[in-house]
């Protein structure tokens, strides 16, 4: 990949895009929300679903399964994506298994309105149970092994996300 020219790390064009897709609610923890994923007619990730606070619940995902993306230090995650007006989280997971955790970066986003969120690695923020963890260090690139979008704003009630796209983007060496 040519410095600074950005590579599809994941689109929704494939007849087998959704195999790489998976959800994960608060029903892990006992939660009742409800969060569903699919490649909607205009190829694109459609996420939605109802936040309930419930239950200790609170959380819906949806993250792509486990595979190597190749991300490098110095490397930024572009999202094209059009939502509902709430802040979602882009989450990176990591190959070695922790219960519950992930890096996290907010994704505001405009109702209806389509955006390209860009963020750095380094910006993302150790997260273990929605709580920040300060000894986590930054994020190890050749670690991650997934990357999803999370709603966790503590606001019960219906939520729709679409993705078209993410990349990502080499530092200039």
């Amino acid at each position: 990949m040519a410095d600074n020219q950005p590579r599809v790390l994941f689109d929704f064009t494939g007849a087998d895009a959704a195999k790489e897709w998976q959800t994960v609610n608060d029903g892990v923890m006992g939660g009742v929300s409800e969060g569903t994923f699919k490649i909607t007619d205009q190829k694109t990730l459609g996420f939605s679903g109802t936040l309930s606070l419930e239950n200790n619940g609170g959380f819906a995902s949806v993250r792509t399964k486990a595979k190597r993306l190749g991300l490098e230090k110095g490397d930024t995650l572009i999202a094209r994506v059009r939502g509902d007006g709430r802040v979602y989280s882009m989450n990176l997971y990591l190959t070695k298994p922790l219960t519950a955790f992930s890096y996290r970066a907010s994704v505001p986003t405009k109702t209806g309105e389509w955006i390209e969120v860009k963020v750095p690695l380094d910006a993302f923020e150790a997260t273990s149970f929605g709580r920040a963890v300060k000894d986590a260090g930054a994020v190890k690139p050749e670690e991650v092994a997934a990357v999803g979008f999370l709603l966790g704003d503590k606001k019960a009630g219906p939520f729709t996300l679409e993705v078209e796209w993410i990349k990502v983007v080499r530092a200039a060496k």
